[in-house]
């Protein structure tokens, strides 16, 4: 029988280069996504799919997160003798959204170095991994459905996505076959390949899940570029040895790591909310016409 994941593991020890000099004295995965932290966005996803056993992989610098998640006792009696009881609730919520874990990258080696030492704390059990880079806005229902093909099959499960030729060479790439409309057993993944290498346009994005064996291909995993241990390269060697599946999805993701993207995924949530939406789509059209472009 399968075992069920109940883990979920979010690498957050980058250094946000991309993002200085704002994030020179803050980590980047807590710069707001309209008014909460882009990585409390993930913690959601994990608990809403049922993973609430969730460790935080962290590094210099990254102080801010474990905070975030924390009780401020002095904040929440400020709100509750103010009467702001809708602004204490979200502060409660935001420390009692699951049991949160966290442990030190000391030594920036890479993503997959970074997976590695969730080792003991996963044990053998299988796990998902969930990078702060990507937001998913779809209600947890990419994560449940690898969630769902893991439990078919019992083995690992990586998210991805079709992209345009010119852009495959950022990400991991897989060679596919089709197993279903959505699903396909990877047969092949390499890291960010040239477009005229590539074995297909479907990309690699940060959600995972892995069966507890992806520790040992960890372990045969030699460092590349930089000395860091890439996680594409561990996928490979696990799938050498059992098969890997890929979920197909085509909505609700934001990649924040990237500053256009971070402002769309702002710009797109805010006008989301009901309280918001008046007013910046006011904006936003008036802005357009002010400067021609409507």
């Amino acid at each position: 029988m399968t075992q069920r994941v109940r883990k979920a593991v979010i690498p957050a020890a980058g250094l946000g280069t991309r993002f200085l000099p704002a994030t020179k004295s803050q980590p980047k995965e807590m710069l707001p996504v309209v008014d909460k932290p882009s990585i409390q966005y993930v913690v959601e996803e994990a608990v809403r799919a049922g993973l609430t056993d969730i460790l935080i992989i962290t590094g210099r610098g990254k102080r801010a997160i474990e905070d975030h998640f924390d009780r401020n006792f002095e904040l929440e009696f400020y709100l509750e003798q103010q009467g702001k009881t809708d602004l204490l609730k979200e502060v409660q919520e935001s420390s009692e959204l699951g049991d949160i874990h966290y442990i030190r990258q000391k030594d920036p080696r890479g993503l997959g170095h970074a997976v590695s030492i969730a080792r003991e704390h996963v044990g053998d059990e299988p796990f998902a991994v969930m990078l702060g880079d990507d937001i998913m806005v779809d209600d947890s229902a990419l994560l449940r459905s690898m969630l769902d093909v893991h439990d078919r099959y019992g083995r690992s499960v990586l998210a991805l996505k079709d992209v345009k030729p010119e852009e495959i060479s950022a990400y991991g790439c897989v060679e596919p076959e089709n197993v279903d409309e959505s699903l396909v057993q990877v047969k092949s993944i390499v890291e960010k390949p040239k477009m005229e290498d590539a074995p297909s346009t479907l990309a690699v994005i940060g959600r995972y899940v892995f069966t507890p064996e992806i520790f040992e291909a960890l372990d045969r995993t030699q460092p590349g570029a930089g000395g860091e241990i890439q996680l594409t390269d561990a996928i490979g060697l696990l799938n050498q040895d059992q098969t890997v599946y890929g979920q197909v999805f085509t909505e609700g993701r934001f990649d924040i790591g990237q500053k256009v993207d971070f402002l769309r995924a702002n710009v797109e949530l805010a006008l989301d909310r009901e309280e918001l939406r008046p007013e910046l789509e006011k904006f936003l059209l008036e802005t357009l016409r002010r400067r021609g472009i409507i």
